[in-house]
């Protein structure tokens, strides 16, 4: 245990809180911070250090972990004050692991380049569930040597962990994933919700199409929790949300055209005002339960 590096971690949500536990579990020495301070004295319960502010966690760690809702937080938590690049030293490595837009990757990674600090931008799917039990996918953006030395503790929290290119390839790439997931769960929604108004039982339409070709890891993810009416959050609305804005701000960037992607961005709008942006993303077949006045889990 001695070799492995110090690691810190901050950002304890739905996300953070079991890979910074993964990352206890194999065998790795955590100082945590966090806004909120429950996680953080949870953590301490269970052997991880606690800190005050991201300087501290960076002045006592190798290695630090960010794990944030969106750019601007990944932008405070390491570049404003009390931030990590003010406790850095030299040689210090700092894995973004937030869902954030690509050019705030590439704007962060120029000021730890300036201050002779290693960047990552390694977003992740699979939500709470694969946070869990450590079988994340991770996308990572920045420098072949920051990526090889980092590869253990990445894979202390995901089963697949792919270099995708230099900085802000990470979060293109999850931009990319989040653009497929979206229209996976629409589209899911939309047939289960035709299936269940044609008199059809759900389970039964979910059973016969999920060995075919329609068959996905979302399908087989969110059309039980549908057909439950189960919404608890795994991964909620409002960052789909904030995810499919970047991906649409990125397309309008490179001219790329995302008709589909700004359609289920709608939806996901109209939920949002109608208060279900802490919902799990897999209620965006609420938007087709509403037109069609048909739930997918009732009569």
């Amino acid at each position: 245990m001695t070799d492995k590096p110090k690691i810190g971690f901050v950002g304890l949500g739905i996300m953070g809180k079991p890979m910074a536990r993964n990352l206890m579990k194999a065998g790795y020495s955590l100082t945590v911070h966090n806004r909120s301070r429950a996680s953080v004295n949870e953590l301490a319960k269970e052997g991880a250090t606690p800190a005050n502010s991201g300087k501290e966690v960076a002045q006592k760690s190798q290695v630090v972990v960010t794990m944030l809702p969106d750019s601007p937080d990944s932008e405070l938590a390491i570049l404003g004050p009390g931030g990590l690049l003010e406790g850095a030293s030299r040689g210090l490595t700092i894995i973004d692991m937030s869902s954030i837009a690509p050019g705030s990757s590439r704007k962060i990674a120029a000021a730890c380049e300036e201050k002779g600090v290693d960047f990552l931008d390694a977003p992740v799917s699979g939500g709470e569930p694969r946070a869990i039990d450590g079988s994340l996918a991770i996308m990572a953006g920045g420098k072949k040597a920051a990526f090889e030395r980092s590869m253990p503790i990445l894979s202390a929290m995901g089963k697949s962990v792919v270099l995708c290119g230099d900085y802000g390839a990470g979060n293109t790439t999850k931009l990319a994933n989040q653009i497929i997931v979206a229209a996976n769960i629409e589209a899911v929604g939309e047939a289960l919700v035709l299936a269940k108004k044609a008199g059809l039982d759900p389970n039964i339409v979910f059973e016969a199409i999920k060995g075919g070709l329609a068959g996905s890891n979302v399908m087989n993810a969110k059309a039980p929790m549908m057909i439950a009416g189960n919404f608890k959050p795994g991964f909620r609305i409002r960052l789909h949300q904030k995810d499919l804005h970047n991906a649409l701000l990125t397309g309008k960037d490179l001219g790329v055209p995302l008709p589909v992607t700004g359609l289920v961005q709608q939806m996901i709008s109209a939920l949002m005002t109608d208060g279900k942006g802490d919902s799990d993303h897999s209620a965006i077949a609420n938007f087709i339960e509403g037109g069609a006045k048909q739930t997918i889990s009732g009569r």
